[in-house]
């Protein structure tokens, strides 16, 4: 048996629970030495946003070497709640937020947003770094060094980062940007295979890089 510490990272989930729980039950992680990394979007455009943060509020109260990324959903939802910019959250998948926490509510103040969940939002990472890795929500803007990037190209950078040959020094792994398969290059590896839209939810087990999915 491999006794090596592994990382297992999980794409875009936005509000699959089924899908995260299936998905979960097929990883053989050993949660007290390996280390979990959930890439943000966890809300948004599914059913069950409301259920998604219960789910991983549980997940980082029991195991502590699970690492939780800040998406730019995340970062919406916030500002929304804020008063910042809500047509910006209600036209990127907000609706169905609102919704499951309108039903959680039963049918009262569907912004009633638990203490919990607001500290679990605000305690969100924009990046974790490792000897090897560098995981990130969405990305990095090639040509500027980790430390100095900005936190509006972590969560919502597509191009030029994809399609660039930069290196960052390190394997960039990222969501945000679906993909019909993981997408696999030298120095990225994009985990979003687009759960929400029907397609599979995707882990990827480094450092042999082994892929699961919850179908």
């Amino acid at each position: 048996m491999n006794n090596m510490k592994q990382i297992y990272a999980i794409g875009d989930i936005h509000g699959c629970i089924d899908k995260l729980q299936r998905l979960l039950e097929r990883i053989d992680i050993d949660w007290a030495r390996d280390m979990l990394v959930l890439m943000g979007d966890y809300i948004d455009r599914g059913p069950r946003s409301y259920e998604v943060l219960d789910f991983l509020i549980t997940l980082q109260k029991k195991y502590p070497n699970t690492i939780f990324l800040k998406g730019n959903h995340e970062a919406m939802f916030l500002d929304f709640l804020s008063g910042v910019h809500p047509l910006t959250f209600l036209y990127n998948g907000g609706q169905q937020t609102i919704d499951s926490y309108y039903r959680h509510n039963a049918g009262r103040n569907p912004l009633s947003i638990p203490k919990e969940h607001l500290d679990f939002l605000n305690s969100l990472v924009l990046c974790h770094e490792t000897e090897d890795y560098i995981f990130v929500h969405a990305g990095m803007r090639p040509g500027v060094p980790p430390a100095h990037q900005k936190a509006e190209d972590l969560m919502w950078i597509r191009e030029p980062f994809i399609s660039t040959r930069t290196d960052f020094g390190k394997t960039i792994v990222f969501g945000h940007t679906p993909f019909p398969e993981p997408l696999i290059q030298p120095d990225k590896i994009g985990i979003d295979t687009g759960a929400v839209y029907g397609n599979q939810l995707t882990c990827v087990r480094l450092p042999d890089m082994t892929f699961f999915s919850d179908k």
